[in-house]
């Protein structure tokens, strides 16, 4: 039984079976380690802010991926892949949404029902809230959702919130001062983007800086399927804007924030190593999508689920049963993309040749951890794993919820 209405779209799924892994096996210790040894994410920008949204490249004349330095042919990933738990950062988390890996390895994680952004020591495990941000109203799938640190933040120390308040989503950006007291060390909100629709479900929340160091949002339609068709609208779209919440020459259009519609739920945001911008977002009652984003496509929710094969929307690159995806959070590494399911209880891997696959998804941890919220790319084989129990639609057992490392190939 789903939850709620037929458009619920994180969909509670009742207590589960797992058969886990012991996980005092994993030692925090070398965990810390792990991280320590170079958390930024992978692909992160370098490049002067330009004009120019990264998007999919020219194919390429040779047989490697589109976008190769000279046409190169490179090595597809494998068709079957592996993934290895190699450790638990932290556990006893609240509604852990957003993650933010910090320079030295350390995290801040957003609770969405408690609206408070702490800091996850790497070498230690230990949790410490930072501060609480200002406005947050959570409520069903609303709350304090996703994080990103400026491009800048070596200088600037800012930290992004997208969020969930009495009359909208919004994004704003507090600084960081690690001076003030633990609980007293976020600054005011400023808000960059206000107006974004809300609902008890299907309010997006992903936020991510690009490889042009443009800021990304994925939202949702709010459980007002017309939103996702209307340009107008921030609803059911994905947003690219400034630092400063602007809309960013080579948009699609000039004066508006909106890169791409017809999106029903955006939840996962990712780039490959040529970056082309990969979405995750959740289907109705048939198929959840993952979809390469060119800008002013249209995606096609209302009028299309997965792969329609409609004159003027966009298909979807793969496609899940509802019931083994509900996807949320996407990483890429190793030539795949890495993607969360909610009541798919499993992690989703589809093997990737420039803008194609090469393999049936392939899917791991079936059942073993529950729902899985948020997958972050460290740079190589690592990963970074956030379950999903205490969200209101788990079975949460003792320690629950948990970040975990993952090597993966």
């Amino acid at each position: 039984m789903r939850y709620g209405q037929a458009q619920a779209s994180e969909r509670y799924e009742g207590p589960r079976a797992r058969s886990r892994a012991v996980l005092a096996a994993f030692a925090v210790a070398g965990c810390g380690a792990l991280l320590a040894a170079g958390c930024a994410p992978a692909g992160a920008p370098s490049a002067k802010p330009g004009t120019s949204p990264p998007g999919p490249a020219p194919a390429s004349s040779g047989s490697g991926p589109a976008g190769s330095p000279s046409g190169a042919a490179e090595a597809a990933p494998p068709a079957q892949g592996s993934v290895t738990v190699t450790g638990e950062v932290a556990k006893d988390l609240e509604s852990p949404w957003g993650v933010a890996p910090l320079p030295g390895g350390d995290l801040l994680v957003a609770s969405r029902d408690k609206g408070t952004i702490s800091r996850v020591a790497a070498a230690t495990g230990a949790v410490t809230q930072i501060g609480k941000v200002p406005g947050v109203a959570p409520g069903g799938e609303g709350g304090l959702l996703g994080l990103a640190l400026s491009p800048s933040y070596a200088s600037d120390r800012m930290v992004y919130a997208y969020f969930t308040t009495e009359s909208d989503n919004r994004i704003a950006r507090m600084r960081y001062d690690e001076q003030r007291d633990p609980g007293q060390q976020l600054g005011a909100p400023d808000t960059v983007l206000r107006g974004i629709p809300k609902g008890m479900i299907h309010n997006g929340g992903r936020i991510a800086f690009g490889p042009d160091k443009m800021l990304y949002a994925g939202t949702g339609e709010s459980g007002d399927t017309g939103l996702a068709q209307d340009k107008k609208s921030l609803g059911g779209k994905i947003l690219r804007m400034t630092p400063d919440g602007q809309p960013v020459h080579g948009n699609p259009e000039a004066d508006s924030v909106v890169y791409s519609y017809g999106h029903r739920n955006v939840q996962g945001l990712a780039w490959d190593k040529d970056k082309r911008l990969w979405a995750a977002e959740f289907g109705q009652n048939t198929w959840d999508e993952l979809n390469l984003i060119e800008p002013g496509a249209n995606y096609g929710w209302p009028e299309a689920e997965g792969k329609a094969g409609k004159p003027g929307l966009r298909d979807p690159v793969a496609v899940w049963k509802t019931d083994e995806a509900s996807p949320s959070g996407i990483a890429w590494a190793q030539g795949s993309v890495w993607m969360a399911g909610l009541k798919g209880e499993r992690l989703w891997r589809i093997p990737l040749a420039g803008a194609h696959p090469v393999a049936e998804p392939e899917a791991f941890l079936t059942g073993k951890y529950g729902r899985l919220r948020t997958v972050i790319a460290l740079g190589g084989d690592r990963l970074l794993l956030v379950t999903s129990e205490t969200d209101g639609r788990g079975s949460p057992e003792a320690g629950e919820d948990r970040i975990l490392t993952l090597t993966v190939r």
